[in-house]
């Protein structure tokens, strides 16, 4: 039991808005060459990526405010022109409905998990902190950018990662996660994430990186162009 369950609540709130805000600064990066750029999730492309991306953000906003049960809120639709600023405005809609759930046992209905649909909302917003955190390191390897989350940002996605079910199940064609695979013992925590979702860190591209994450700096070797995609997300 926590010790002080509104005080975690409100530092998971916060950890959420930083990984929502990550997110967005690598999406306003994308030009429109990039679009089309392959991902680590082998069904899209970076525009449809994208386009998943501001759904959920919308879908998540729709059950923070009680209107979750409603499928047409978690529905993907194609992107504006500006990509960037329709993304922004769904990344911002999220935080703010999540800052007005008041209590972490709040209900929040997610309709895309069909065993389970009613989670509290600590449990709901964690999952959307997973999404993110792993999201944005998506759009930063289709980019060739790196990507270096805070480490209390990962220290808070990592369990999160590791309660998610595996098995055969994720061999699925509608899985969204690949099997976990096995971390080394240098394994950072980043890469302890990724592999728990059943996505390969290492993987390569053809072309170095030419321009900077929001981390800073670009790592040599970096994918760019042709990345690996090894999990369905």
């Amino acid at each position: 039991m926590h010790t002080n369950p509104l005080g975690d609540f409100d530092r998971l709130r916060h950890l959420d808005a930083q990984a929502v805000r990550n997110s967005a600064a690598l999406v306003r990066q994308v030009t429109p060459g990039d679009l089309l750029r392959p991902t680590p999730c082998s069904e899209w492309t970076l525009t449809g990526l994208l386009a998943h991306m501001t759904a959920q953000h919308r879908g998540f906003t729709a059950a923070a405010l009680g209107h979750g049960r409603d499928l047409t809120h978690w529905r993907v639709r194609p992107l504006a022109v500006d990509a960037a600023a329709e993304y922004d405005e769904a990344a911002e809609q999220v935080i703010a409905a999540f800052a007005t759930v008041t209590a972490p046992d709040r209900p929040f209905v997610l309709p895309e998990l069909p065993a389970v649909q009613r989670f509290p909302a600590d449990r709901a917003i964690g999952f959307h902190l997973l999404d993110y955190v792993v999201h944005s390191w998506d759009v930063a390897r289709s980019l060739g950018l790196t990507y270096e989350p805070g480490p209390e940002l990962l220290a808070a996605a990592l369990p999160v990662a590791r309660a998610v079910p595996d098995g055969v199940h994720r061999l699925a064609p509608d899985s969204p996660f690949r099997p976990a695979l096995p971390p080394d013992d240098e394994a950072g925590t980043l890469e302890r994430i990724l592999l728990a979702l059943g996505r390969s860190p290492g993987c390569s591209s053809s072309r170095s990186p030419d321009r900077r994450g929001p981390s800073g700096d670009t790592a040599p070797g970096s994918p760019r162009d042709s990345t690996v995609r090894d999990t369905t997300c």
